[in-house]
């Protein structure tokens, strides 16, 4: 089973998005018949089935097995992923992207937060090493010092980029992105220090 399955056709996505399908895919966490999955729910093993077979036949569910029960042939499903991402991409642009870029910049960190979606999605998960990061904190910044800050931040990540950016040895992305909090994310103000992940 891999950690996360990256969702990027439409035939995948309608197969996933239905509330019954959901619930029977979080069943086959573990290794489950139709028949022990109905019993869970409450619903018909031949109602199970058909939800099983459209996830099957999306590549979001996998049959691990196969056994006998009074002669008939009885198979044993697992969901191909413990997490399912679904592509931006799915939904496509609206719109004219490069006149919001120009206005908020919220275009450029959306395309960002995408192409990181994409490349993790698309790393071996199966590499003996995948030696990466991941920060997440909150930096709060008076109106009249957030131009020195941005500017700053700017100043450090291009000192990175020249210390570290030659053609030689393992090439890793850096994404930085960095936004404004909305109202319901913000902490009390006593709590000042960064929430790391």
């Amino acid at each position: 089973m891999r950690d996360v399955l990256y969702l990027e056709a439409i035939e995948q996505a309608e197969a996933l998005l239905k509330p019954q399908r959901v619930e029977v895919l979080r069943q086959l966490a573990e290794p489950r018949t139709c028949s022990e999955v109905a019993e869970r729910l409450g619903q018909t093993p031949q109602r199970v089935y058909y939800h099983v077979k459209r996830l099957v036949e999306a590549g979001l569910v996998d049959q691990v097995a196969e056994r006998k029960v009074r002669g008939i042939s009885e198979g044993i499903y697992q969901a191909g992923a413990r997490s399912y991402w679904l592509s931006p991409r799915l939904v496509g642009r609206i719109g004219d992207l490069r006149r919001a870029r120009d206005e908020l910049s919220l275009g450029y960190l959306l395309d960002l937060m995408e192409e990181v979606q994409a490349d993790i999605a698309a790393l071996d998960r199966d590499a003996p090493e995948l030696p990466s990061i991941g920060l997440s904190g909150e930096i709060r910044v008076r109106p009249e010092h957030r131009q020195r800050f941005l500017s700053e931040l700017q100043g450090l990540l291009q000192d990175l980029f020249t210390r570290y950016g030659g053609s030689e040895g393992d090439a890793f992305k850096l994404a930085v992105a960095c936004y404004p909090t909305s109202p319901d994310d913000r902490r009390g103000d006593d709590d000042d220090r960064p929430a790391e992940r």
